[in-house]
């Protein structure tokens, strides 16, 4: 992932060097790219048609000011990064893993768990050492999840590696278990993991600020169909009816737009969202979330909505439209 500078006949070390320089935006003339690398012009125009074979989109213009650029591609090829592009993309993804838009926690997790397989053991250090001293990631009532345990699971999952872990359950007990990770799942204030649990020999959904010392085994396992569709679905149906037991009170909101657009835009701790009429849904869920950040939330989907209730929600909803106009004039 990361590279150092060289050139002379060791042909792989030159092509990623030469590839390190490409991925600079600017365009770069063969005598410089020749001079930088220690070879001439002619070895230069081989190693571009190399990296053109690999699949890069090296493109040369003509002229006596011509040279080489990277641009942009019908597919994302492998970035090469120095030291400090490496750990700065690192911390910045694992900001990304705590970000409350939908769908970006699981990619930065995901791309996080890539980043950090392969990094240098000094680079890890130091990507650990800063995000400890300027960012953590909390849950929803405040419960720090560290990013180590998200990317170890997210590396197992993907590796479809048998996970084991300590577990403290709702009234503190303590367990351990032994898992086959399935899915992680971001509700946008809670991270979940779903995971069959060999020792209860059933599907789990558990909170990943109760999880303490990740382990991926190594023992591969076949996947297993996980009953009822999605895992969003699973852990909405999971999690949802324990807190409707303490629900402050009940979301219903119609949305002007496709019910599944809606869907992928919400986390599902907010309720079910259905299909009302074309190109018009309905959400409705009862809901313990502040109600502060549920009308915030409702912005972030990007089309007309009315809230139908409750009426503090309403409330919530007006007051911030009134900031808002205020604030753009």
């Amino acid at each position: 992932m990361t590279t150092s500078s060289g050139g002379g006949t060791d042909t792989p070390a030159r092509l990623l060097t030469l590839l390190s320089l490409l991925q600079t935006p600017r365009e770069w003339p063969g005598g410089e790219l020749a001079d930088r690398l220690g070879v001439s012009r002619r070895t230069v125009r081989r190693d571009i048609d190399r990296l053109r074979e690999l699949g890069y989109p090296v493109q040369a213009s003509q002229g006596a000011a011509g040279g080489y650029r990277l641009v942009a591609g019908k597919a994302m090829p492998p970035l090469v990064l120095d030291d400090e592009e490496a750990v700065a993309i690192a911390v910045g993804l694992r900001a990304g893993a705590g970000h409350a838009v939908e769908g970006v926690e699981e990619a930065s997790v995901r791309a996080l768990a890539k980043l950090e397989q392969v990094l240098p053991s000094r680079l890890r250090h130091r990507v650990a050492a800063l995000g400890a001293a300027t960012m953590s990631l909390a849950s929803g009532d405040g419960a720090r999840v560290a990013p180590e345990t998200l990317t170890t699971m997210a590396s197992a999952t993907a590796g479809r590696e048998r996970l084991r872990f300590a577990y403290e359950a709702k009234d503190g007990t303590p367990s351990r278990r032994l898992t086959e990770p399935h899915r992680l799942v971001s509700t946008g204030r809670r991270w979940y993991l779903v995971a069959y649990d060999l020792d209860r020999e059933d599907w789990r959904t558990f909170r990943v600020d109760r999880v303490s010392e990740p382990f991926a085994t190594g023992v591969r396992f076949a996947p297993r169909m996980l009953p009822g569709g999605s895992a969003e679905a699973y852990v909405r149906r999971s999690v949802l009816p324990r807190r409707q037991e303490s629900a402050a009170y009940d979301v219903d909101v119609e949305f002007q737009a496709p019910a599944a657009e809606v869907a992928r835009r919400l986390p599902p701790s907010l309720g079910e969202v259905t299909e009302v009429a074309e190109g018009r849904c309905r959400l409705r869920g009862a809901v313990t979330e502040p109600v502060e950040w549920v009308a915030v939330r409702l912005l972030w989907v990007e089309c007309d909505f009315a809230v139908r209730g409750p009426g503090e929600l309403v409330t919530r909803v007006r007051d911030l439209g009134r900031r808002l106009t205020a604030a753009a004039s």
